[in-house]
């Protein structure tokens, strides 16, 4: 339809162009002949009958059929009067080539639309030339042709241009559809169960980034299904271990083969503790993610606080090889919940503790950075490695062995909901920081 629009214009403006160029062309010949008359009367100092017939003539070649007059509207010679003063061959032969018969003259008299033109010398009327534009008939059969072959060019064109947009509308078609069936069927794969099914993606436009994404989700997909499997083997271990121990030791004292003693009582109440802390901890995960956290935010006097909680874990350090260090500004504030705030410091703290070997070196580090306070925790041990750090804070992702791997993820959860953020870096054999990030006010 494009084309079809576009080859319709193109044709019209070439007529019209056309067109304008045969009326100019008409104008240039009539102007012509008048000049060539007015200096015939010049030239003999007044009408001659040769000169007369012989601009006669050449109007008739021209493709005109004109009569001339004199200033008193007497007329000197026209058409049929100039022809019929040739000789019989030479008149045979000028009305090959005009067009102009003699059976035409009559009618031409009767009938001819006659457009008068004054003819002038010094500013003097001399007579008046009337023409009668015979050129319109050949002006007509010109177009005709001409207009013929428009239309041979406009169906050409349609026909070529009709085929080319048909095919290229075929390639781009096939190019756009085939990518957006891929991915109706890797996603109906998906929806089946086969979460490895990927779309081959080249080019960067519009599909290809859809492709992208999708590809990008479908892994995300694979990663949360393999933490959610991983997931399931984690609690069962760890929910496996105090059972099995309890279960040992109740069978042993039914059996009378452990005495029902303080210490033995004690150990059950241990593995109870254990069990009972790791429920709570997937309770509180489950707490955070959900925004069901009942926050009781107050200003908390960074230094202080750090500060006991330094002098809670010193012993342990010690014990290990470790030290400890706290470097604080004075009059330092965040508004946080104390309770969360310490739970995130402990979290970090043992997890640094857990990484560094004897000899090493844990510090706490506390500034202000624009509006928000920065507690920054950083150990001298072993590291995370490059590939694991995107997903260390990932629900029940573990970086190394031992735990449920959810402590990092609801440390995050709370630190976000306190409208902060957390920033890790590490390298192997060199250490690891946490940067803690929380509003002052």
């Amino acid at each position: 339809m494009i084309s079809l629009s576009a080859s319709l214009f193109l044709r019209e403006m070439i007529i019209s162009d056309f067109e304008e160029y045969l009326e100019g062309e008409a104008e240039d010949k009539i102007y012509k002949l008048l000049a060539s008359i007015e200096g015939s009367y010049e030239r003999y100092s007044g009408w001659n009958k040769d000169a007369l017939i012989s601009n006669t003539i050449w109007a008739l070649l021209l493709g005109y059929e004109i009569k001339i007059y004199d200033s008193n509207r007497n007329e000197l010679m026209n058409t049929a009067i100039a022809v019929n003063t040739m000789p019989p061959l030479m008149k045979r032969r000028i009305e090959a080539i005009s067009g102009y018969q003699q059976e035409n003259i009559n009618s031409s008299r009767t009938n001819s639309n006659f457009i008068g033109y004054p003819l002038f010398l010094g500013g003097k009327d001399i007579g008046t030339l009337e023409i009668n534009p015979m050129i319109i008939q050949q002006t007509q059969g010109k177009e005709t042709i001409f207009m013929m072959r428009s239309n041979r060019f406009l169906i050409l064109s349609v026909l070529i241009l009709g085929g080319l947009s048909l095919i290229l509308s075929f390639i781009f078609s096939r190019k756009l559809t085939k990518p957006i069936k891929n991915l109706t069927e890797a996603a109906k794969q998906i929806s089946e169960g086969n979460i490895k099914s990927r779309v081959s993606v080249s080019g960067k436009d519009e599909i290809s980034v859809l492709g992208n994404t999708f590809n990008i989700m479908a892994e995300n997909l694979e990663r949360h299904e393999s933490l959610r499997r991983k997931l399931t083997a984690n609690i069962a271990h760890e929910l496996r271990t105090p059972l099995t121990v309890m279960q040992g030791e109740i069978e042993g004292m039914l059996d009378g083969l452990i005495k029902t003693d303080t210490e033995r009582l004690q150990s059950l109440l241990e593995e109870t503790s254990r069990l009972k802390r790791l429920i709570e901890a997937i309770e509180e995960l489950t707490k955070a993610e959900a925004s069901g956290l009942e926050l009781k935010k107050e200003y908390v006097e960074i230094k202080t606080f750090l500060n006991n909680i330094k002098g809670r874990f010193e012993k342990i350090f010690s014990d290990k090889g470790v030290s400890l260090g706290l470097d604080c500004k004075d009059n330092l504030k965040v508004y946080a919940d104390p309770e969360k705030l310490s739970q995130i410091i402990i979290n970090l703290l043992t997890n640094a503790l857990k990484a560094t070997n004897k000899g090493g070196q844990v510090i706490i580090k506390a500034d202000i950075e624009g509006d928000l306070g920065k507690i920054t925790i950083s150990d001298t041990g072993i590291g995370i490695k490059k590939d694991e750090l995107p997903y260390i804070f990932e629900r029940f992702y573990k970086a190394s062995e031992g735990g449920i791997g959810i402590g990092l993820t609801i440390a995050k959860e709370l630190i976000e909901a306190h409208g902060g953020k957390i920033i890790v870096n590490s390298e192997i054999g060199k250490g690891t920081s946490f940067e803690i990030y929380l509003p002052n006010s």
